[in-house]
């Protein structure tokens, strides 16, 4: 008589193979993306540094002024036609605002009673994506303008007339990868921002998820033709502006959260100091006012993320991969919004809104103030008379 099995022991043989290719099966499913992710995150050559976070040294800095609903009351000028008017010059002559347009053109705003009603024509296209624009001259006529513009892909540009010239890009044999603010001096000088050379404008998060000083601040000379590098080692140098009396440049840190200055004349000349530390958020541009103070724009807030990101460089290369595989994520709101100081740096107001995100400058125009934004479709327009920042209790 063959052997055979027990019926019972062979259905208990069969789950246990079943069971086991089960396990198996969900052991791959569940294990291999992980396994994957880590292979692909140890291979990804994407390498964040420690951001110096030490040199945090206090809480974010606040203002005794504040309006904490900036979009309340605020209006849109040019909405829908001015894509992503990143930096704002206003012509006192002309009355009218300049701005870069993400698709190349420089556009003249001409502004009226309401702001929904302003005009908005093309002046020059650079070819590239202007950034910080700031006038060589001034004159009455518009359209004897001398502009000087940083172009993110073109390099430090002037504009007179019909014609585009470009003047440099590059320093010490190094090509700019991201032109980006910009200020011309009394006296003809000209000083911008390489805000990395390592990453382009379409980049340019990685340079803040990679935590290192790729950024410069730099000179150019009209007369002659040379090239400058006056501050190395940056952290995504961004704005710039000179001090009223023209004895020092502000240029902003956005990856710092700073603004210092630059010594450009006098028993300091090339030294560089303090200015304004810990700001509440990422600086963008940077301008005067003709009143007294520097209006700071805030492209985001310095955020829980932002805060475990920056003592935490695993989670900005995961962010960076993100970024580097699956493009760009919608941008959220973030509390962007305006920081105003005085010549000292002392905080004296802050405008914001916790739906607002990307602003990347501002002007203030008598009783109003005028938003740029790099990424939104229009400027954002406030009555500060009606809608002013006020002490908060």
């Amino acid at each position: 008589m063959p052997n055979s099995m027990p019926e019972s022991v062979s259905a208990d043989t069969s789950s246990s193979s079943s069971s086991s290719r089960l396990w198996l099966v969900t052991v791959f499913l569940t294990g291999g993306p992980v396994f994957l992710a880590m292979l692909v995150y140890k291979l990804d050559s994407f390498d964040p540094a420690p951001i110096p976070v030490h040199e945090f040294t206090h809480p974010p800095l606040t203002a005794a002024l504040r309006n904490e609903r900036m979009l309340q009351g605020s209006e849109k000028v040019g909405y829908g036609v001015l894509k992503g008017p990143e930096d704002l010059l206003y012509d006192a002559h002309s009355k009218l605002i300049y701005t870069g347009c993400e698709d190349g053109w420089i556009k003249r705003v001409t502004l009226n009673d309401s702001p929904a009603d302003s005009l908005v024509h093309n002046w020059i296209n650079t070819g590239g994506r202007p950034l910080g624009i700031a006038f060589a001259n001034s004159d009455p006529d518009a359209d004897r303008i001398t502009m000087i513009v940083a172009d993110a892909y073109k390099g430090l540009l002037k504009i007179s007339g019909n014609s585009t010239v470009l003047l440099t890009d590059e320093a010490e044999g190094q090509k700019f990868k991201l032109t980006d603010g910009v200020d011309v001096a009394d006296d003809g000088m000209i000083y911008f921002t390489d805000a990395s050379n390592k990453y382009y404008l379409r980049e340019y998060i990685l340079d803040i998820f990679e935590g290192k000083p790729n950024g410069r601040l730099l000179s150019f000379d009209p007369v002659t033709k040379e090239t400058k590098v006056l501050v190395s080692d940056l952290y995504f140098a961004n704005g710039v502006v000179l001090s009223p009396d023209q004895t020092h440049l502000v240029y902003c840190e956005t990856s710092m959260r700073r603004c210092r200055k630059f010594y450009i004349k006098g028993k300091n000349a090339g030294r560089v100091e303090k200015f304004i530390e810990t700001l509440p958020g990422l600086p963008d541009n940077i301008r005067y006012d003709g009143e007294g103070h520097y209006l700071i724009a805030l492209a985001t807030e310095f955020s829980t993320y932002w805060d475990l990101a920056y003592r935490y460089p695993f989670i900005r290369k995961v962010s960076g991969m993100v970024v580097r595989y699956l493009g760009m994520p919608p941008m959220g709101k973030s509390s962007s919004g305006v920081f105003i100081v005085d010549l000292d740096g002392k905080p004296i107001a802050h405008y914001y809104d916790p739906e607002m995100s990307l602003i990347s400058s501002a002007i203030k125009i008598g009783d109003h103030l005028y938003c740029g934004s790099v990424h939104h479709r229009g400027i954002l327009h406030l009555d500060v008379n009606q809608h002013p920042a006020r002490a908060i209790i």
